[in-house]
């Protein structure tokens, strides 16, 4: 039973422990309601210009070209849902409790509602109003979907508290993509937005799940996540921010429970003007053989500060992790502070972490002005170059699409 008094008392007490660098956030500044009800939408082509123009920046393609379907929530309302593809079940929350009883079993269970106030708020919100927000996505099993399916939490009203609980399950030995992201609109300065996503892999099944956030300098996030992975389950995680946000405080937690099950989490995170950005995953290997790796890559200018955090938990014999974490730090007055974690209470299991915080070299500088470039142009290319890397496991053409969605974020640093 949630208790939202005692989250909110355990939050309180708990703000000033280094474990969550930024500004605690006060709710009551936020209006739970949008401004106004956002009407649903027959076609996602329907939505304004201007959003169509910000949903492309964080890879949803409102032509819906190459993909297994969409779905779009603006501030509280879901506007829009459509499944294309026939191997995959697309609909927002409330309509998949009203379709599948079963699905109640999966509310709360890998991510608890009173871990803080912010899923102590989504819970109390969703048990109280008429409407759930958020999103349904389910593969049937044995089946394996190329395009991938593409969600959008947009905020469109100022000061908005954006919440959504959104539940993500692949069934035994199905395969399924996801392409979410998160933008503001041009005219909001200042929002709060807090995501719950519960993700759960069935035996031999397999979900690539690829977030690009876009908001604005003053919005306040905070995503929660829970990932429980079953027997030769694959769950691949990629996380892209290349623009400022006021603070964002991310750490999924992926549970390798079962035998051969594997969590790989990519991050790119560009860190600008006063940002605040912490940001991790935490892997709990349990699982005979099971693996996982963590990696990011990390840019701070101007005023921001980055925490890059990574925990890799092996509890029995013969699992493998790997943290790397690689920060380029381009002023002054930013900062990355990385935070690799293993923790091993079991023999004979491989865990390695790499960390390097860094500059950029003035020989690489001088190479490339020496070449006609100017020192600008030098380190941009220097940057660009540095945060893209390869993301792995995804099938040819979402790996292209991916690319592109990077080279499009990274166009703004």
């Amino acid at each position: 039973m949630l208790n939202v008094q005692n989250a909110l008392q355990k939050a309180e007490k708990a703000k000033n422990k280094k474990a969550a660098i930024g500004s605690d956030i006060d709710m009551s500044n936020f209006t739970k309601e949008s401004k106004e009800e956002h009407g649903t939408v027959e076609n996602i082509e329907d939505v304004p210009k201007k959003v169509k123009k910000t949903l492309l920046q964080v890879g949803v393609d409102s032509a819906e070209n190459e993909r297994a379907g969409s779905f779009l929530q603006m501030d509280q309302s879901n506007i829009y849902s459509s499944s294309i593809s026939k191997s995959i079940e697309l609909m927002n929350l409330e309509s998949a409790l009203d379709k599948h009883s079963w699905l109640s079993d999966y509310m709360w269970n890998v991510v608890s509602p009173d871990a803080d106030k912010y899923t102590a708020q989504t819970a109390l919100r969703e048990s109280t109003e008429d409407t759930k927000s958020g999103y349904f996505i389910r593969s049937l099993p044995g089946t394996k979907e190329v395009f991938p399916m593409q969600a959008c939490m947009f905020i469109g009203d100022e000061s908005v508290m954006q919440t959504a609980h959104n539940i993500i399950i692949a069934e035994e030995n199905s395969e399924l993509h996801v392409i979410t992201g998160c933008a503001t609109g041009e005219d909001v300065s200042s929002a709060l937005h807090v995501g719950v996503s519960e993700f759960y892999l069935k035996p031999g099944s397999k979900i690539t799940f690829t977030m690009v956030h876009n908001w604005a300098e003053q919005v306040e996030v905070r995503p929660r996540t829970g990932i429980r992975i079953g027997d030769n389950g694959t769950f691949i995680n990629n996380y892209i921010l290349t623009s400022p946000v006021k603070t964002i405080q991310s750490y999924p937690t992926a549970y390798c429970e079962g035998k051969n099950s594997k969590a790989v989490f990519q991050s790119i995170q560009s860190g600008q003007k006063d940002s605040i950005i912490d940001v991790g995953s935490r892997v709990y290997l349990t699982g005979v053989g099971s693996k996982s790796e963590v990696i990011s890559r990390a840019v701070s200018k101007d005023q921001s500060k980055i925490y890059s955090r990574g925990h890799l938990a092996g509890t029995v014999q013969g699992v493998k992790g790997h943290l790397e974490c690689h920060g380029l730090v381009l002023s002054d007055d930013s900062l990355i502070y990385a935070v690799p974690e293993l923790e091993a209470s079991a023999a004979n299991l491989e865990m390695s972490h790499e960390a390097a915080v860094g500059k950029i070299a003035e020989e690489e500088i001088y190479y490339l002005t020496s070449r006609g470039l100017t020192e600008d142009e030098a380190t941009s290319m220097i940057v660009r170059g540095f945060l893209s890397m390869d993301i792995t496991g995804l099938p040819p053409e979402l790996a292209n699409e991916t690319k592109k969605m990077i080279d499009m974020s990274l166009e703004g640093i």
